[in-house]
C-alpha cells in the first residue's frame, strides 16, 4: 500500500496522530530530503529506513518503488514540508501506482495553500492556484495581466529570492487590487499583510522578507 502523508509545514506539533501512526507501520519512507525528514522522524522517535525522492530524479526511482509495493511492502510518501503532490512530487509515482492496481490511501493534513486561504479573509467560491509561477519576468508578466480582472482568486507560491521582483511586477500591473501575502506560515515569524498591492508593495520596500510565500489575490467579482 501507498501512503500520501502530510507533514508539518512549520510547526512540527502540527501533525495529525494517524500520521505518527502510519510513519511508525511502514516499511519504507521516501522523502525529498531525508535530513529534513529525518528531523522530524527525531522528535517522534520514529526509525525506519529512508529512500531520497526528489523531482530531479523521481522518473528513475519509479520503477524500483513499485517493484517493492508489488512485493507487498507498505511505503508512505512525504515532501519536506506539507502535502506531497502540491507542486512536490507525486503524480509520477501515484500514476504507475493506480496503472499496477496499488493502493493509495491519503493521510491528510498540513498544507501550505490552504492555511493561507483559511485565513485570508477573501472569498473562495472560485480559486485559481497557479502553484509556483514561471522564472522569467516576461512569463510572469504575462499571467499577471491575465488574471488582473479576473473573478477568480488567484493562489501561488513564491520563494525568497523572487519576491521583491514578484510584488514590484504586481505594482505595475495590478496597483489596486486586493492581496494577502502570508510568510512562514506556522512557524515563529508567521507574517499576513493584507491590503492594496500599491501597499503591500511599500511594506516590502521598506524592508526585505525572508521566508517562504504563499500570495492570494482577491478576484474582481468573486463574492463581492
Amino acid at each position: 500500500m501507498l501512503y500520501i502523508v502530510a507533514t508539518p509545514i512549520g510547526n512540527i506539533k502540527d501533525i495529525t496522530l494517524r500520521a505518527i501512526e502510519i510513519l511508525n507501520k511502514v516499511d519504507l519512507i521516501l522523502c525529498e530530503d531525508t535530513r529534513e525528514t529525518g528531523k522530524l522522524l527525531n522528535y517522534y522517535n520514529i526509525k525506519k529506513t529512508l529512500l531520497s525522492y526528489y523531482r530531479e530524479i523521481e522518473k528513475k526511482r519509479v520503477k524500483k518503488v513499485i517493484e517493492l509495493l508489488k512485493e507487498g511492502k507498505d511505503i508512505a510518501l512525504v515532501c519536506d514540508r506539507g502535502t506531497p503532490g502540491i507542486s512536490d512530487p507525486a503524480y509520477i509515482l501515484l500514476n504507475e501506482a493506480y496503472k499496477n492496481n496499488i493502493k493509495v490511501v491519503s493521510i491528510p493534513g498540513p498544507s501550505a495553500l490552504t492555511a493561507a486561504m483559511s485565513i485570508s479573509g477573501f472569498p473562495l467560491k472560485r480559486v485559481y492556484f497557479l502553484g509556483f509561477l514561471p522564472r522569467k519576468e516576461n512569463e510572469k508578466r504575462k499571467i499577471f495581466k491575465e488574471f488582473k480582472e479576473k473573478d477568480e482568486t488567484v493562489i501561488f507560491f513564491e520563494s525568497v529570492h523572487r519576491i521583491e521582483k514578484t510584488m514590484s511586477l504586481l505594482n505595475e500591473i495590478m496597483p489596486e487590487n486586493e492581496i494577502c501575502v502570508c510568510r512562514e506560515l506556522t512557524k515563529i515569524f508567521e507574517e499576513v499583510i493584507r491590503g492594496k498591492v500599491k501597499e503591500v508593495f511599500e511594506i516590502f520596500k521598506k524592508g526585505k522578507k525572508k521566508g517562504e510565500f504563499v500570495i492570494i489575490i482577491k478576484g474582481e467579482k468573486n463574492g463581492s
